[in-house]
């Protein structure tokens, strides 16, 4: 089984769509993909999602279903002024501070994280992920996927980069602060995972490709980036 995340395009995030580069990006996007033998769409609630999957639908001629734990994650934690902010916005002298959060289990015991919604939300948005595998006859078993048989689909997902991250944390056994903090996946990149079973019926998601824009360069597009992330290579 192959398992692809895409995150949507450059957005405006006022409008909940994309800016006139984020337009440029998908439709690139719709080119790189035309030739790919997907079985199934999914896509986040959420406008730049839907908008930047809309051009792929297209040359698919196919529909996406909306699922609502693709939807951006919604963890939030305090931010120490009466407000709240994004768990892969915070300052590394912040984060690198409280260790537990880079444990692959127990990370949710972290001071940082007492009080808000962060593990209910990571709770649930793999309790989805997993319900979707286990459509396609994989079900988790502590850190791996059982299967009766090997399947052969291809399913594709558009949605955010930090649901990508909590989505990854959760096939690979590490904790999302290590993905949140340590990855930056640029709009419109694509991430492709597949299931490696080197025994029968056992399975595990190795990912081949992450956050790769390499439909931007073919078109002459540049990368876009956003906040203080360090500028992507543009080789």
């Amino acid at each position: 089984m192959r398992l692809i995340f895409i995150r949507h395009a450059e957005p405006d995030y006022e409008h909940d769509s994309l800016t006139e580069k984020g337009w440029r990006e998908a439709k690139l996007l719709a080119v790189r993909t035309k030739s790919w033998q997907v079985d199934d769409f999914y896509v986040s609630p959420l406008g730049r999602a839907q908008d930047t999957a809309s051009f792929t639908l297209k040359a698919h001629r196919k529909t996406a279903e909306v699922m609502d734990w693709l939807h951006e994650f919604q963890g939030a934690l305090p931010d120490g002024n009466g407000g709240t902010r994004l768990c892969w916005d915070l300052m590394p002298a912040v984060w690198t501070a409280q260790p537990e959060l880079l444990q692959p289990t127990g990370w949710e015991n972290a001071p940082l994280l007492q009080g808000t919604n962060v593990k209910a939300e990571y709770d649930r948005v793999t309790a989805g992920l997993d319900a979707l595998l286990a459509s396609y006859g994989y079900t988790r078993h502590g850190g791996y996927y059982t299967c009766r048989e090997t399947c052969e689909k291809t399913i594709v997902c558009f949605c955010h980069f930090g649901i990508t991250a909590v989505l990854l944390s959760h096939l690979w056994n590490v904790s999302p602060f290590a993905v949140l903090h340590g990855a930056f996946l640029a709009p419109s990149s694509v991430t492709v995972l597949n299931a490696e079973e080197r025994q029968p019926g056992v399975a595990y998601f190795r990912c081949q490709t992450m956050g790769d824009t390499s439909h931007l360069l073919m078109g002459s597009e540049p990368v876009s980036y956003y906040a203080s992330y360090a500028e992507p290579f543009q080789g």
